[in-house]
């Protein structure tokens, strides 16, 4: 019996060894919602918001729960005409969620302030609904 109680023990081992965190990239593509719209490349990807866009700075990994969280900028829009040589404020940010199937929700942080930029649910390859500044 002791034998097959080490046996056991190995085998939990060498099992839970090889269940770390893997990650694997998420494909290029549109990812659609209300108020955001992500579309991903292979070195990050870009958010258009209402009002907003913002870059990802590097490419979504997924864990084994399809959970990320990469670094990214948030730069907030105004209405009206752009003035010439206008910069607009950039800021740091993260872009942090879970991906189950063709569903994504996904929050974003300030991370300078722990200001939070917004919640979202999209879907892969749906069209968008972005409202942007008049």
């Amino acid at each position: 019996m002791g034998s097959l109680r080490l046996l056991l023990f190995g085998f939990t081992l060498i099992v839970a060894a090889g269940c770390g965190n893997p990650t694997s990239p998420l494909p290029a593509g549109d990812w659609g919602g209300v108020h955001l719209l992500l579309t991903l490349t292979p070195t990050g990807g870009a958010a258009e918001y209402d009002c907003a866009h913002g870059l990802i700075n590097s490419p979504i990994q997924v864990d084994a729960a399809g959970r990320f969280d990469v670094p990214g900028t948030f730069v907030p829009e105004h209405g009206g005409p752009s003035r010439i040589g206008e910069t607009l404020p950039e800021y740091p940010a993260r872009y942090a969620g879970r991906i189950i199937g063709d569903l994504m929700t996904i929050a974003v942080t300030r991370t300078d302030s722990a200001i939070s930029i917004g919640s979202y649910s999209l879907q892969r390859g749906a069209q968008a609904r972005v409202f942007k500044c008049l």
